[in-house]
């Protein structure tokens, strides 16, 4: 039987206080390595598989581009996007359609009304339905349906575990984290979702992050993680924690739903966050925070960024208390 993470493995991480008063506790696990792969700092259990949901999807974009798919620029950062479904987010999973000769039908991602405001309002204002192009994954979808016509493989099935898409996303996952796939399951979005453990994603983004650097790195993973940071409106959206931190930090980030977020810097030191009960308000919190503790990014910047990022606790229109560290990584920093 797989031995998934519990309760009794979890620390804590997070604390929500209103008022004075302690609210609600996140808790979960955590860890930071080197360059090399070796683990710096490890809170709470990091070897146990978690499903990575949308951290995912920067190695689910290179078993596409590996698989023949050209995207070039912001199409590599949407493929690797959770994109709040902005008119220029729609617009570029529709040109990518456009040129594997495909259209929004085709897509296996549900139909979805976009986070982004401005688009949502303009949808309802033109009497526009929810759409297939507004959900937050249809840049990877995309992205896995050229690879099926560049290959000649079947594009209905192209979400089933054994189609030859999903095959190579396990191959590429299983190399970059160096385990096996403990699980696999169905995503939010309806493609397969394969647990690994945070180390191995930890050590995976660190790689990732330090190939445009590295000359004996996988050419299309610098691109991958070139175009992140070159794009990184693409892959969630103006103002949102994934694009803040990549473009004013320039650490690569990608959060995963259920509390999962992946963080790494070019020189890579590579963190892996997991929050137990799914909610990722503390995520950045703590991932940036524990870069930091460990030396290999700046605490003034990071302090910064996480006072745009952390909004306070509202009580009607007066800040009422905060989200702050949990007492295992605050004494990281003493």
């Amino acid at each position: 039987m797989i031995q998934n993470l519990q309760a009794y493995d979890a620390v804590e991480l997070a604390v929500l206080e209103r008022s004075g008063f302690v609210e609600s506790i996140h808790t979960g696990s955590a860890v930071v390595v080197a360059a090399d792969g070796s683990v710096v700092t490890e809170l709470g259990n990091i070897n146990a598989p978690i499903y990575p949901r949308s951290a995912a999807k920067p190695f689910q974009a290179l078993a596409a581009m590996q698989a023949g798919v050209p995207l070039r620029g912001a199409q590599v950062a949407i493929a690797c996007g959770s994109h709040t479904g902005s008119l220029d987010h729609m617009d570029m999973v529709s040109g990518m359609l456009k040129a594997a000769g495909l259209e929004e039908k085709h897509l296996g991602c549900p139909p979805a009304w976009p986070s982004d405001a401005s688009a949502r309002a303009w949808m309802v204002r033109t009497g526009r339905e929810k759409s297939k192009l507004a959900m937050s994954c249809s840049g990877k979808h995309a992205a896995f349906l050229w690879a099926c016509t560049e290959n000649g493989w079947d594009v209905s099935g192209y979400l089933e575990p054994n189609h030859p898409m999903q095959r190579a996303v396990r191959s590429v996952l299983e190399e970059c984290t160096q385990e096996t796939v403990a699980h696999t399951g169905v995503d939010g979005c309806g493609a397969p979702v394969m647990a690994v453990s945070l180390t191995g994603l930890a050590r995976a983004f660190s790689t990732l992050a330090q190939a445009p650097s590295n000359k004996h790195a996988n050419a299309r993973a610098a691109t991958i993680a070139t175009s992140m940071l070159d794009y990184p409106w693409a892959v969630e959206g103006h103002g949102k924690p994934n694009t803040v931190v990549m473009d004013e930090l320039g650490i690569l980030a990608k959060m995963g739903a259920e509390g999962v977020l992946l963080l790494a810097t070019s020189t890579g030191a590579g963190a892996a966050v997991k929050i137990l009960d799914g909610n990722g308000r503390a995520a950045t919190l703590v991932g940036l925070t524990l870069l930091a503790a460990s030396g290999a990014v700046d605490v003034p910047p990071v302090a910064e960024l996480l006072n745009k990022l952390v909004p306070p606790v509202m009580g009607g229109n007066s800040a009422a208390g905060s989200l702050r560290l949990g007492q295992a990584v605050s004494a990281l920093l003493n």
